[in-house]
């Protein structure tokens, strides 16, 4: 491993600065700026395994895997193959191809979904799932809840009122009002909430989303039966339960976060959104569903959603290879590793004396350095978030590269082998060390 330079990370502030100058805080997506935890953001090189190199050719063990697609590791040689294989045929055709009814085929296999659209991003998932669901059943209002993260889609960016069943405002400069005043925002894991909307508003709501285990605000998975709790309120009052697994599909487990709960339980949802690991690493996304819900897209039905590079050829080769390359003896690994990564978490943050809780649904999980369980939103941001940046600073400058927000899953591959994992836990201490040093002098710059 190339330890990272002393220097700092000369080349990355370079292109930081050039990047400023062309694209919006020089990032694509707001969270890869850093400015939740500070410092330069490091531009990548390459990626193999469970490793990252960047431009300065410092090497880092990846905890976030492209924030969840890379369940295999980096440039998997089989995943390599294939993908080679298909652009030499052709990167784009417009047509239908071969590849991506093997996908769908594969997805339907697995997920409690009849049929499924591909789409090119999570954001076009769950957008295209609200205007299916209000087409299918004619009403206008959604329910969702406040801390779950369904991409920038202007109705879901909302929110919350002063009561829990009130319309929701904008959340961002951009929305008008008029965008979100059909999304009704209320607090995670709380049926009394979900109850009270449903009895002021049943007959006008078209759909509730959820994120199946939220992990947009750090993992914060769903109190026991609640998502059955859902499916069954949205049932009873003749609404479509979303349930948006862009993050948890394929991921959480073979199944999903509904292989977790709704395949146990016996319930399904009526739609789901899928992104991330179906992708294999490419821009590449679906929703799916019950066959009479899906039947109501265009071209079988009236309700329009298309897409030039939806099904591109490349995006759902990586994909069908990466799902049957994931076994239930790679979930085992997975699950395996990241046991021991958040145990030497917690237990080095304990020893530090850092409040702080480890919460996890499958094979993901997040660290919050706060006092007692987190069950919703307001919980989640009780996080010391200048002790966060201090802990990841720590654990970046050894080699490690956490996400850079403190409201973030973590995320391990098949590929994460014993060097990999002791490297992160040589590195715990130390971080643990400087968390602690941050929250008794706030505001300290680590």
């Amino acid at each position: 491993m190339t330890a990272p330079s002393s220097a700092g990370p000369a080349r990355s502030a370079a292109l930081f600065e050039r990047a400023r100058a062309v694209t919006p805080g020089g990032v694509n997506s707001p969270v890869r700026a850093f400015n939740a935890v500070g410092g330069t953001p490091r531009f990548i090189r390459s990626a193999q395994g469970a490793w990252l190199t960047d431009v300065d050719g410092n090497e880092y063990v990846d905890l976030i895997c492209s924030w969840g697609p890379m369940l295999l590791g980096h440039a998997h040689p089989e995943v390599q193959s294939a993908v080679l294989e298909a652009v030499r045929r052709g990167t784009s055709y417009g047509t239908p191809t071969e590849p991506e009814v093997e996908l769908a085929e594969e997805v339907v296999s697995r997920a409690p979904v009849e049929r499924v659209r591909f789409v090119s991003s999570g954001t076009e998932a769950t957008m295209s799932a609200i205007r299916l669901a209000r087409g299918f059943t004619g009403r206008d209002v959604v329910v969702k809840f406040a801390g779950c993260y369904h991409g920038h889609v202007d109705s879901l960016l909302a929110a919350a009122g002063s009561g829990v069943a009130t319309f929701a405002l904008p959340g961002t400069p951009g929305v008008p009002e008029s965008s979100t005043a059909l999304t009704l925002v209320l607090p995670y894991n709380d049926r009394s909430a979900v109850e009270k909307a449903f009895a002021e508003h049943g007959d006008r709501i078209a759909c509730l989303i959820t994120e199946a285990a939220p992990g947009n605000m750090g993992v914060v998975p769903p109190e026991p039966g609640f998502n059955q709790f859902l499916a069954e309120t949205c049932r009873a009052h003749g609404a479509l339960f979303v349930s948006d697994e862009v993050m948890t599909g394929f991921r959480a487990s073979r199944l999903g976060q509904w292989g977790l709960d709704g395949a146990v339980e016996g319930w399904r949802p009526d739609l789901v959104t899928f992104g991330k690991v179906m992708g294999g690493g490419f821009p590449a996304a679906a929703f799916g569903g019950r066959a009479d819900v899906m039947s109501r897209l265009a071209p079988d039905g009236p309700v329009y959603q298309a897409g030039t590079l939806s099904g591109n050829p490349i995006a759902t080769t990586a994909g069908l290879a990466t799902l049957r390359l994931a076994t239930e003896e790679v979930y085992a690994h997975i699950g395996s590793v990241a046991d021991t990564v958040k145990t030497a978490a917690s237990d080095e943050l304990t020893r530090a004396g850092v409040p702080h809780v480890v919460q996890a649904t499958g094979t993901m999980f997040s660290v919050f350095l706060a006092d007692g369980a987190v069950r919703d939103f307001d919980d989640a941001s009780r996080t010391d978030q200048a002790a966060y940046a201090a802990f990841f600073h720590a654990m970046l400058d050894r080699g490690v590269y956490l996400p850079p927000s403190a409201y973030e899953a973590w995320f391990l591959s098949s590929a994460h082998d014993d060097r990999a994992v002791q490297t992160v836990l040589d590195a715990l201490p130390h971080a643990a060390r400087a968390a602690a040093a941050a929250q008794e002098t706030p505001g300290a710059q680590q």
